[in-house]
């Protein structure tokens, strides 16, 4: 897996979310370099089990979906006398 990577903008506003979480729950403050380096720190170790929990929740979806459609397609079979 290739590091996860986020851009400016998405860097900003987790950094401002980590100080906001400081702020609020812990009663204390972080600078931006510090807020940076724990966001970075949990995207290099925990990153990878947030990526894969994504990938096992998009997969139930698409076999849901799948299950689905399949179902729909067995709905318009027409009568025959022809039995499976």
């Amino acid at each position: 897996m290739q590091p996860i990577k986020f851009d400016r903008d998405e860097t900003k506003a987790i950094v401002a979310e980590i100080q906001d979480y400081f702020r609020e729950e812990l009663d204390q403050s972080i600078g931006a370099m510090p807020a940076e380096m724990l966001m970075q720190f949990f995207a290099d170790k925990m990153g990878a089990h947030f990526y894969n929990r994504g990938l096992h929740d998009a997969q139930a979806l698409i076999r849901k979906k799948l299950d689905n459609v399949s179902d729909e397609i067995f709905a318009l079979e027409q009568p025959t006398r022809y039995v499976r």
